[in-house]
Parts: C-alpha cells; structure tokens; sequence
C-alpha cells in the first residue's frame, strides 16, 4: 500500500522559512520522480517542485530562488525547504508522485503553511 506522509507546516511571517518533509512507504522510492503541491483556498492546484529520479529540479517561476525541493532515497523521503516566505505562499501543500505503469497517481494529506504579513 502506497503512502504518502507530510509534515513540517505550521504559522510562520513573512520572510520566514519553513521545511516540508514527505516520507513514502510501500514503493520503491528511488525510481519515482516526486513533485509538492499547493492549493490556496478558492484556487486551483498547482505544481510547485519537482525532482526527478536522477535529482534534476524544476520549480514554478513564483518559488524560484526561495524554494529548494530534495530527497534522501535511504530516507524515502522528499523535502521542501521553503525560505523568503510571502503571504501568496499560503496554501495547503501537497507531495505526489505518478506511477504510469499503475496509470495513477499518489498523495498525501496536505499540510497547511500559513505565512502571515
């Protein structure tokens, strides 16, 4: 059974910094790209990171330069550590990977981040 598990968000200011955890059970992790999430109320999901298998990243242009997303393949774990935080950055975010072969894909709970001004 393939479980996702978010941790790390709380209330922190404006220009705080904040590390998301998302530790993976019942996969092999290793050969699974991994993406975090962020929905903010009355808005869309949207794509914040991603790291591939090989550790490439990509990130929406929003977070570039203040957010760094990493895993730790002995951990099974993949981080969001998030810096300069602003009030936009408020949302409840999400990890996700996608399992083609299974044809879907896997999330966690969510965990709110709250940056307040």
């Amino acid at each position: 059974q393939v479980q996702l598990v978010e941790s790390g968000g709380g209330l922190v200011q404006a220009g705080g910094s904040l590390r998301l955890s998302c530790a993976a059970s019942g996969i092999i992790f290793e050969i699974y790209a991994m993406n975090w999430y962020r929905q903010a109320p009355g808005k869309q999901r949207e794509l914040v990171a991603s790291i591939s298998t090989s550790s490439s990243t990509n990130y929406v242009n929003s977070v570039k330069g203040r957010f760094t997303i990493s895993r730790d393949n002995a951990k099974n774990t993949v981080y969001l550590q998030m810096n300069s935080l602003r009030p936009e950055d408020t949302a409840v975010y999400y990890c996700n990977t996608e399992m083609p072969a299974r044809r879907r894909g896997y999330w966690g709970q969510g965990t709110q981040v709250t940056v307040s001004s």
